[in-house]
This record gives C-alpha cells, sequence and structure tokens, in this order.
C-alpha cells in the first residue's frame, strides 16, 4: 500500500478531514497554555517560581479530570459534552488573565489556572475515537493514527514558538488568549459534527468490559510507559535548553528540540505507511527500545550540533511508540469507551510531564544539563521495563474473518 493512498483514503471517508482539521485547531493549546502561563504570571509578577506553580496547577487539573470527562464523552456524547466543558475553560482562561492583569493573590491565579486545566477538552482523544468508530478494523487506522500523531509534533514545533513572540512581541497576555480562541473554536466546531460522532451507550458495555475501572486492561502496562515517557520529555526540553545555554547558543535550543520534533513526524508518517504483520506489543518493545537506546547518547554528545543529529535520529522512533499505545488500547476498549482509554493515557503522559520537570529541573540546577540528560535515559530505561513486565496485558483480541475482509476492502466493519 503506497503512503499517499493510505492517508488520501483515510481522510476521503465521511466527514473525516472536517473532523481531522477542527481538532488540529482546537488542540493548538496543548503547546500554547502552559508557556503562555509562565510567559504572563512572569512577565507581570516577576515570580519565576509562582508562574511556575500556576502552570503546574493547570496540568493537575487536567490530569486529575481528563479520563472523568472522556468518560462523560463516550456516555452523552461529544456534541453534549464540549459545550459546557469549553465555556468553563474559556471563563477561567479569562479569570486568570484577570487576576494576572489585577495582580490578584498567589492562590486565585492557581485557582484558575487548575479549574481550566480542569475543563480542557479533550479534542485528541476524541478525534482518534472517531477515527476508530469510522476505520476500526481496517489498516487505514494506523495511517488515520499516524495522521494524529504528526499533527501533534506539528503543534509542539509550531506552538511554543507563537506563544513566545505573541506574548514577548504582542502583549504578556496575547499567547495565552490565541491559545483559548483556538481551543474554544476547534472544539465547537468539532461538537457541530455530530455525523462522525462515535456510538454512545452505557459505560461496561462491550468487549467483555465488566464494568471495570480501566477501560482496557493494557493501560494497567501502558499508563506507566506513558508516565516515564513524559518525564522523559520534559528533562529533554530542559536539559536541552541548559546545554545549549552552556555553550553559549541558548536561541538553538528550539531549532534541536524542533528536529527531535522532525524525526518524531517523519518516524510517524513511514509507520503509518506500512502494512505491518508482528504484534503490535511486539512493536511497541521495539519502538520502546530504539527511543530508549537514542535517549541513552545524549548526556555524551560534545556540541550541539552532534546533539542535533542525534536527536533527529532517535526522535524517528517517538511517534511510532505512540501510535501502537493508541493502537493497542483501541484493539482493547469497548466501543463504549475508546475516548476514555485515550484519555487515561494522555493524562498519564501529562502527570509524568509535570513530575518529570520539577525531578529534572532540580537536577540540571544542582548538576547540570548532562545530568539531566542521564535521568532522561533512566525515565526511558524504566518505560521499557515497564512495558517488558506488563508484556501479558498488551494481547489484543484477534480479528474476526468479517474483519479481515473488511481490512482487506479498506472499510469499516458493519459491527461499528
Amino acid at each position: 500500500m503506497r503512503s499517499e493512498s493510505s492517508y488520501l483514503r483515510a481522510l476521503a471517508g465521511p466527514g473525516a478531514l472536517r473532523f481531522c482539521v477542527a481538532g488540529l485547531v482546537g488542540r493548538m493549546q496543548i503547546a500554547m497554555t502552559g508557556l503562555g502561563t509562565v510567559l504572563l504570571v512572569a512577565s507581570i509578577t516577576g515570580r519565576y517560581a509562582l508562574a511556575g506553580a500556576v502552570a503546574a496547577a493547570g496540568s493537575g487539573g487536567y490530569a486529575l479530570v481528563s479520563p472523568l470527562a472522556a468518560r462523560l464523552a463516550d456516555r452523552f456524547g461529544q456534541g453534549r459534552v464540549l459545550p459546557p466543558f469549553v465555556l468553563v475553560y474559556a471563563a477561567s482562561t479569562v479569570g486568570l488573565i484577570g487576576c494576572a492583569e489585577l495582580r490578584a493573590p498567589g492562590w486565585a491565579l492557581i485557582a484558575c489556572s487548575g479549574l481550566a486545566g480542569a475543563a480542557t477538552p479533550q479534542i485528541g482523544s476524541m478525534v482518534r475515537a472517531r477515527w476508530s468508530a469510522q476505520l476500526g478494523g481496517s489498516p487505514l487506522l494506523q495511517a488515520a493514527f499516524s495522521l494524529e500523531s504528526v499533527a501533534d509534533e506539528v503543534i509542539f514545533v509550531a506552538g511554543p514558538v507563537l506563544v513566545t513572540l505573541l506574548a514577548t512581541g504582542v502583549h504578556p497576555a496575547a499567547g495565552l488568549v490565541v491559545a483559548a480562541v483556538t481551543c474554544v473554536a476547534g472544539s465547537l466546531l468539532l461538537a457541530a459534527q455530530r455525523v462522525t460522532e462515535p456510538p454512545t451507550g452505557p459505560v461496561g458495555v462491550g468487549r467483555g468490559d465488566g464494568g471495570r475501572l480501566l477501560p482496557a486492561r493494557g493501560l494497567v502496562t501502558l499508563a506507566p510507559v506513558g508516565l516515564f515517557f513524559g518525564a522523559v520529555l520534559a528533562a529533554i526540553d530542559l536539559a536541552t535548553v541548559d546545554f545549549a545555554q552552556q555553550n553559549g547558543h541558548k536561541p538553538l535550543a528550539g531549532l534541536v528540540l524542533g528536529g527531535y520534533a522532525l524525526g518524531s513526524a517523519v518516524g510517524g508518517l513511514w509507520y503509518g505507511a506500512r502494512t505491518w504483520h508482528a504484534p503490535l506489543r511486539r512493536r511497541l518493545i521495539l519502538a520502546l527500545s530504539a527511543a530508549a537506546a537514542g535517549t541513552a547518547t545524549f548526556w555524551a554528545m560534545p556540541g550541539l550540533g552532534v546533539l542535533a543529529v542525534a536527536m533527529l535520529f532517535s526522535g524517528l522512533a517517538l511517534s511510532p511508540m505512540l501510535i501502537t499505545c493508541f493502537s493497542l488500547i483501541e484493539r482493547q476498549a469497548p466501543p463504549s469507551r475508546q475516548t476514555e482509554g485515550m484519555a487515561w493515557l494522555t493524562s498519564a503522559i501529562s502527570v509524568g510531564t509535570a513530575a518529570g520537570s520539577a525531578a529534572a529541573g532540580q537536577i540540571i540546577d544542582t548538576a547540570g544539563a548532562r545530568w539531566g540528560y542521564v535521568f532522561a535515559a533512566a525515565c526511558a530505561a524504566a518505560a521499557l521495563l515497564a512495558s517488558l513486565l506488563g508484556l501479558s496485558r498488551l494481547t489484543v483480541p484477534s480479528p474476526t474473518a468479517s474483519q479481515e475482509r473488511t481490512a482487506l476492502a479498506g472499510q469499516t466493519p458493519p459491527s461499528r
């Protein structure tokens, strides 16, 4: 199957391009809100400790509430759940900006940020659930998940640059305002597309779910993997900024990290264009091993140029790893809990990012950037170990004969 054929066929499905674009716009804020909050609070108050605490409150609120929000979407439908969440998110963000401008007490900033994080719509999980409902059982689903992973990488390359330019060149609150506007616009556009919504139903129905807490048993393994890899990404970001500063080229840190994201995007496009016969769990182990091996070299790099090359090649394994994780959840979770299952993984990554930022920051302040990379390598090794210890939970049901025929035809199974 040619790569362009896979991606174009996926996007040619009913309403696919529309909800894909809406999802891209709606989640631009994921790479802008945290940094935009730090730039706003630090610019007005001059207190970086407070700025970090306010941003962390947003991440904490998001991680805490996102699985519940996703479960509500699975139960009642995305079109009914998104508008009230967007309303609370927008009001809380306006409150955060207003409190910062009025120099309100720190607790008020933290409360507004925490509420905004908790109300942040689960756009990425909702879009992937729509892909699953439309393409489940088809090899095109892998291409669709690859598109989403590449979109995330584009967001994480462009988002920080855009929010920094707005906050430093226009107004301290401008970056956060644009992040909120894109989130609200994309969320409402997605909510309006009722035809492609996944089917709703009582939680605990389908695929032998039995009403258990987690929608997919593989999350017992995949959540720790996501948590450790969230810490890896946070540590790499901080260590690279410090390493570039030590070498007298701090502005180049963004380019080096952009190369890491570029490698991930290329790897995701390559992975999604291939037809794979190896089991998903074997692919996960291989991708994790490659990512861990690449991360283990960063601490020894003699300069920024060599580091940039190493990060570019190491990034090739990142998107395939995440695509495989989401594919495992899609195959294990019942149709009535698809969004929730994917939200558990994104929540784990968010928690890992917050915890990794705090730990890596302390390590880098004390021992320097190279030890920050050592911490990242240790977290990557821990992610690989977690996947190996929980390998038995990553089995997926075999496709039925009808699903296999549908997959060959590239269509959606009748059961979906």
